[in-house]
């Protein structure tokens, strides 16, 4: 108890610095570009940003293709969509039942139950770019991106299968009780046992690195930063004082993460059904006023997916969109979702593995198709006046031809989808801090992600946050390579888990209650 307390303590002794002190760097942000030591910060570290944007976002195809970066996480959804007999398909009823508890037992090792680490998972997938990044996709790509998204988040959720069933088989049960999973561990560990020990050290560090700077990013600042900008879009008032909404940010989201993944998992297992729940039912009621439009909308997303002339670029300049906003939404093949998941209280890696593949189809072919149905429905996409909107501020407009007040609707959505991003993302940070410098120097992690949050609120973030950004899409590299070498083991691994299911083997547990009765 004393522990918790004291570091709550301290928490607070720097949230009470930044009050004090950093209100004056809010103040001093302007639109004039950084000068004297903090310019050639940022100049240099723009230097690196455009070298990496040359080596992950490098086009194969030419000008109208795929980035690099985006076509091998697509080559990782393919392969272990063919290799895997399409998991995806086959298993998903079987999801359902897991989620459902129908297959939780107390005594299983772990931190949280299967729905709190898919709620978990789902909470650092499922945000702004669920409703930003689609008016993003339709806008570049036409009315088909938005059917090439659902192709990527079908084939996506094989990969994030495989990552987190190789999770669960490689975690570690610390000392005092706790779960380290990810793609570190079963980077090191997998690979080491196929003889490959130096490789998967290797594989191992380097992802860890990236996910801990991109942690401050893509999960962080570049969150706290949008979730100041819808709120404060209906409470003009706040636009000066984007200093104090980054403090009370920051406080909310370390009264959180302190209390470690349980904490984590509890929250999101209430903020994420919340918050997906507002916001379909917003897009059910624009579907339902326009209800006898509603097949033309579809039709239309699924004739101009094949359509040559829809967009610049034709059909395959739709298809790159499609799925390279679907692979920025659902993190398929990042590794970040395995980190949460192998907190779950389970003996069946393959079992958790099965509860991840539900993501992508939530984050991409449920909620993502929601805005796209909407934006497509509601023609605004296609009005030259709405030309000059960013992909929040369309989506906004979109709803606002037949909700008035929806506005406030993308204001609570919007921070309750960048709450929810920042405290998972917390957790992926924190472990990967943990694999590199140790646990006794998380509670440093910790300080620099909250101190990030108040900093994604208040400043122009510019090259830092694309650095970062980049960090977190790299993740893909060493945790996708080391998949593609241990694909033999996943496959192996499945195909007993499933033998056992079919032969009756693994009873839910409420019929393994019942079976002494049954027996009698």
């Amino acid at each position: 108890m004393k522990k918790p307390m004291f570091r709550l303590k301290h928490y607070l002794y720097g949230l009470a610095f930044l009050l004090i002190f950093l209100p004056q760097v809010a103040f001093a942000q302007d639109d004039a570009a950084p000068v004297g030591f903090l310019g050639s910060i940022e100049a240099g570290v723009q230097s690196v940003v455009d070298v990496l944007n040359l080596i992950f976002y490098f086009k194969i195809g030419g000008e109208n293709g795929m980035p690099f970066i985006v076509l091998w996480l697509v080559i990782g959804a393919i392969f272990f969509t063919f290799r895997l007999k399409f998991i995806n398909v086959r298993a998903f009823k079987h999801a359902i039942d897991v989620v459902r508890g129908k297959y939780d037992s107390e005594e299983d090792e772990g931190d949280v139950s299967h729905f709190q680490a898919l709620a978990a998972a789902l909470s650092g997938t499922v945000g702004i770019g669920n409703i930003a990044g689609v008016a993003i996709a339709i806008r570049l790509g036409g009315p088909g991106a938005a059917f090439w998204m659902t192709m990527a988040g079908f084939l996506g959720m094989s990969s994030k299968f495989a990552e987190c069933t190789l999770g669960q088989k490689y975690r570690v049960i610390k000392p005092d009780g706790t779960v380290g999973g990810g793609p570190m561990y079963y980077l090191s560990r997998g690979l080491s046992a196929m003889g490959l020990a130096p490789v998967g050290k290797a594989l191992a560090v380097i992802f860890a690195v990236f996910c801990a700077i991109g942690s401050l990013g893509i999960g962080n600042m570049f969150q706290a930063n949008q979730a100041f900008a819808a709120v404060s879009n209906v409470l003009p008032f706040l636009n000066g004082l984007s200093w104090l909404f980054g403090i009370v940010l920051a406080l909310i989201v370390g009264l959180v993460i302190l209390g470690g993944i349980e904490r984590i998992g509890a929250v999101a297992g209430v903020l994420v059904p919340a918050m997906a729940v507002i916001y379909a039912l917003a897009c059910f009621w624009v579907m339902l006023v326009k209800l006898p439009e509603v097949p033309g909308a579809i039709g239309t997303i699924i004739a101009t997916a094949f359509n040559p002339e829809a967009v610049a670029g034709g059909a395959v300049g739709a298809i790159v969109i499609g799925f390279q906003r679907a692979a920025f939404s659902n993190e398929a093949g990042l590794g970040s979702a395995a980190i949460a998941h192998s907190a779950a209280k389970t003996d069946e890696p393959v079992r958790e593995g099965i509860v991840a593949l539900l993501e992508p189809f939530i984050d991409t072919m449920f909620i993502c198709n929601l805005t796209a149905i909407v934006i497509v429905l509601t023609g605004v996409y296609a009005d030259p006046t709405a030309a000059d909107l960013n992909g929040a501020q369309l989506s906004a407009a979109s709803f606002e031809t037949v909700i008035s007040w929806f506005p406030y609707v993308i204001a609570v959505a919007g921070f309750l989808f960048a709450l929810s991003t920042m405290i998972s993302w917390s957790y992926y940070g924190q472990q990967s801090w943990a694999y590199l410098f140790g646990d006794s120097t998380v509670n440093i992690y910790k300080g620099i992600f909250l101190f990030c949050v108040f900093v994604g609120a208040v400043v122009n973030l510019g090259p830092i946050l694309d650095f970062s950004d980049i960090m977190a899409l790299a993740m893909s590299l060493p945790n996708l390579l080391g998949c593609f070498l241990m694909s033999g083991l996943i496959a192996r691994e499945l195909n007993s888990y499933m033998s056992r299911l079919k032969s009756g083997e693994m009873l839910p547990e409420t019929q393994v209650a019942q079976e002494p009765l049954l027996r009698r």
